[in-house]
């Protein structure tokens, strides 16, 4: 009983700083820009995170995946396999990686007319895209050895590394946006190379000869792409469903506000990339337990942990909440140089609806999380394309047209709390907080 708690005090904590580490790559990106191009900016800045969020996905998809299947093959003592899925989530990686950067290359153009740009975005948009999609190998691999080495008993330096990152890259903003005078593209570097600063802090897991996995020579098999994508599946679902959102939510509100409606959004949705990445951070360092737990077949462990959460998670976002009605000004302002009126009126009024859905939205992400690491992929898959799209792009459309931007704001926080109904539904159907026999 102790020990659970120890080790989900432990990893959980490490993962939520990693995490709120992560999420500063865009807020730093947003507050500098903010600062240097004005709404402008912000407005093309937040059309272009759709693309992040896709790679990110790609890259928390194969190494949640991967890392899932190798704490349950190496609590069962399967050395020789849980290496093999290492190797093939590494190169599985490195392909993706290669496909955005052909992308970036050839077609940021047409990406970003895509996503919404107009002849005032068109060229930071691209040139944000071109540079993130060509560092795109970097993310992925990144995210992929965050897993790998959290699940290999050292979630101390996956979460150094991962403020490491983020640190260097709010100051390499700094210094490539003002400085420099590097505008859009100093922004996009300095987002770019922070993965590559991870990546050589996790090297030192392997320079240390503590890893317990490493790479073999192996031929690819389709059995271990398509199972460890199955079980990150529901994590890569949650990301792109973000982009999809986003996307969705830059269209409606730039036909009901315009750019000055879009920037609005951007500093909600930005500030709320953090407090996602707590949940997620809870989510994340829950999964090795619950990993380990199934691989055991530890009734217990998954239990207490799931316990845990879910009351971490409710008191997170009972204190994000109200940190954010009672200091919406002041956080607005942060992110609004220009102390535009118009921008700030939109913004607090849908930052005060917005976050409301985060106490649902937590425990989805959870939720999601938990069926992925007991193998449960389908049923992840179900809450993550529920919550993704499928039930607030439809509730979007319609609220906007009858209530206009408070049905925006209204869509996500109605979306999270429907999903936790169905989630509570099949709880009491199929005792999915148990491990199933």
């Amino acid at each position: 009983m102790e020990n659970i708690i120890k080790n989900f005090a432990k990893y959980v904590s490490l993962n939520i700083l990693g995490m709120i580490g992560l999420s500063c790559y865009i807020l730093a990106d947003t507050y500098f820009v903010s600062k240097a191009l004005g709404a402008t900016g912000v407005a093309a800045l937040n059309f272009s995170i759709s693309i992040y969020s896709v790679i990110h996905g790609t890259g928390l998809m194969i190494g949640i995946g991967g890392a899932s299947r190798y704490s349950i093959l190496y609590s069962q003592n399967e050395v020789k396999k849980s290496n093999e899925v290492y190797s093939t989530s590494m190169k599985l990686g490195i392909f993706l990686g290669v496909l955005f950067v052909i992308i970036g290359i050839f077609g940021s153009k047409s990406l970003a007319l895509r996503l919404g740009a107009d002849a005032s975005t068109l060229p930071l948009i691209q040139t944000y895209l071109t540079t993130i999609l060509v560092f795109a190998p970097f993310f992925i691999m990144n995210n992929i050895l965050i897993a790998f080495v959290r699940n290999d008993n050292n979630p101390n330096l996956s979460m150094i590394a991962m403020l490491t990152g983020s640190l260097s890259n709010i100051i390499l903003d700094y210094i490539f946006m003002f400085p420099l005078g590097m505008g859009m593209f100093g922004a996009a570097f300095a987002t770019g190379l922070a993965p590559i600063i991870s990546i050589c802090i996790l090297f030192i897991h392997f320079i240390k000869r503590i890893n317990s996995f490493k790479l073999i020579k192996n031929s690819i098999r389709w059995s271990y792409i398509y199972d460890l994508c199955s079980l990150g599946l529901s994590a890569f679902i949650t990301e792109v469903s973000s982009a999809v959102v986003l996307i969705t939510f830059n269209l409606v509100i730039f036909r009901l506000k315009g750019n000055l409606g879009v920037a609005s959004y951007g500093i909600i949705a930005n500030i709320a990339l953090v407090g996602v990445s707590i949940f997620t951070g809870i989510a994340q360092g829950i999964q090795p337990l619950v990993s380990k737990g199934y691989g055991m077949n530890n009734h217990v462990i998954l239990k207490k942990v799931m316990k845990y959460a879910i009351i971490t998670s409710l008191s997170i976002a009972s204190l994000i909440y109200l940190t954010v009605f009672y200091n919406a000004d002041n956080i607005i302002g942060l992110f609004n140089s220009e102390q535009n009126i118009k921008i700030a009126q939109i913004a607090k009024h849908g930052i005060r609806i917005y976050f409301i859905g985060f106490f649902f939205a937590g425990i989805n992400i959870i939720m999601a999380m938990y069926l992925s690491a007991i193998e449960s992929a389908k049923d992840a898959f179900i809450i993550s394309i529920a919550r993704g799209c499928i039930i607030i792009v439809p509730l979007v459309l319609l609220l906007c047209s009858i209530f206009k931007m408070t049905g925006v704001w209204l869509s996500f926080v109605l979306t999270e709390s429907v999903v936790t109904i169905i989630i509570l539904m099949v709880n009491t159907k199929r005792k999915i907080f148990i491990l199933r026999n």
